[in-house]
């Protein structure tokens, strides 16, 4: 799981990359541009997860029914959200003006995102066959097809944006279609490669009126919508984090970026053992050993935490090299070098509390979570980096260190709810909020 969310990630990496030999504007408008895309889907990737605690539960208990019935429920709630979010892309340049960035790159971060709109329900549809897999404890069909189209991406990134075969050079437009192209061959390459291996053999059923019943399509909902509104909430204090950069100048945008794009691709590690996290605990209840999931928790909470130390040494190491790697701006590359030490600072915490979000999502507990983020960020950490740099009159620095803040907060309280009200504590019959022992279905 890690290395597959890893090369989620690189996706992203690879992009801002090769966009970044185009120039600092096209940079700086794909950064934008991400922003409004990932402030929106990640809502729609949150509901998704809801599938998560209840196939993991009958998987522990053997109900494979439920969780090829579940499945086909998150497909068609992956279908019905991405339809607000494919229109939501037609306001990136009124939000992001709106937000204070500059009109030119605003429009150019919109064309980027129109480009490959078409691609967000097959990215919505391959995390519902990746999440059920994984659910099933089934992890590597998800990274090889992964590791697939990164190479895919590649390719498609070289000949769009700079032109070859005789196809034009399309830059920053090449990028997104590119983009778009990859996130189409994930779902295909996933759902070919469950059924050709007949993965689904077992627990798939054929599409049926059940499929599409609202008490199981809210069931999926009641779950989800809370890890969507988490995910929300934690993202926009990150992209805010951005907006500001932009408010301090080009170059610091420039550098935020760099710095931002490897912090979020080491996320990728905890990010991995988060959903191995989420799987094992909800099996584990779904089969009732209460003590067995309590351990796996802390088990994660500490790999977590570990690998997470490990990258922040990495980080700070090399942070002279890495920049290089984006760009040729002297000054960039001098400024991105002075954050990254505060950005492997926030490394163990970032580690901490996904892995506890994930613990609790195994649960079924998915509320909590949502007050830990409003309150971290949004009554602590973003209010304290508004009043940092526009009153104080700070730089970059101080807007990581409010990020630091905020991630510290939230791993504390996650760390603080698993100990107090963790999988050991669940009463015998399980969480009475949630019907995690018993089969819903006729």
């Amino acid at each position: 799981m890690m290395l597959s969310q890893f090369g989620t990630m690189l996706f992203g990496v690879v992009d801002t990359l090769m966009v970044g030999r185009v120039g600092i504007v096209e940079l700086d408008a794909a950064a934008l541009a991400n922003v409004w895309l990932w402030g929106t889907i990640v809502v729609g990737m949150g509901i998704v997860f809801g599938l998560d605690p209840i196939i993991a539960h009958a998987h522990g208990r053997g109900d494979s029914a439920r969780a090829g019935l579940t499945l086909q429920r998150g497909l068609v709630v992956a279908g019905l959200i991405s339809v607000p979010l494919m229109g939501s892309m037609a306001l990136t340049e009124e939000v992001l003006v709106a937000l204070g960035q500059d009109r030119e790159l605003a429009a150019q971060a919109e064309v980027y995102l129109w480009v490959q709109v078409w691609s967000l329900p097959a990215f919505l549809g391959f995390i519902a066959l990746r999440q059920y897999l994984q659910s099933r404890e089934i992890i590597a069909p998800a990274l090889w097809v992964v590791m697939i189209a990164n190479v895919l991406n590649v390719v498609g990134n070289e000949l769009l944006i700079f032109g070859h075969a005789g196809l034009p050079a399309l830059g920053l437009v090449g990028a997104g279609i590119a983009t778009g192209i990859t996130r189409a061959s994930l779902f295909v390459g996933l759902a070919v490669w469950i059924w050709r291996r007949k993965l689904h053999v077992g627990a798939w059923q054929p599409w049926s009126r059940a499929a599409f019943e609202p008490r199981g399509l809210l069931e999926v909902l009641r779950y989800g919508l809370p890890i969507g509104i988490q995910y929300l909430l934690e993202i926009w204090a990150f992209q805010l984090a951005t907006l500001i950069a932009g408010d301090l100048g080009e170059r610091e945008l420039a550098a935020h970026s760099i710095v931002l794009n490897i912090a979020s691709l080491t996320f990728m590690l905890p990010l991995g053992i988060s959903f191995s996290a989420s799987a094992l605990v909800g099996s584990q209840l779904g089969a009732g050993r209460r003590q067995e999931a309590q351990r796996i928790a802390w088990l994660a909470l500490g790999f977590g935490g570990g690998v997470m130390l490990v990258c922040a040494a990495i980080l700070v190491a090399t942070r002279g090299l890495i920049p290089r790697l984006f760009t040729d701006d002297v000054e960039v590359i001098l400024l991105a070098a002075s954050i990254f030490p505060i950005a492997g600072a926030f490394q163990v915490f970032d580690g901490l509390q996904v892995v506890g979000g994930a613990i609790l999502r195994g649960m079924g507990a998915t509320r909590p979570a949502v007050a830990f983020n409003l309150i971290a960020y949004y009554l602590l950490a973003m209010p304290l980096a508004f009043w940092l740099v526009y009153e104080r009159g700070g730089g970059l620095a101080q807007l990581w260190w409010s990020l630091v803040l905020g991630l510290a907060i939230v791993a504390g309280l996650l760390v603080v709810w698993v100990h107090l009200r963790g999988p050991a504590r669940l009463g015998s019959t399980e969480d009475r909020r949630i019907p995690l022992t018993r089969t819903l279905e006729p």
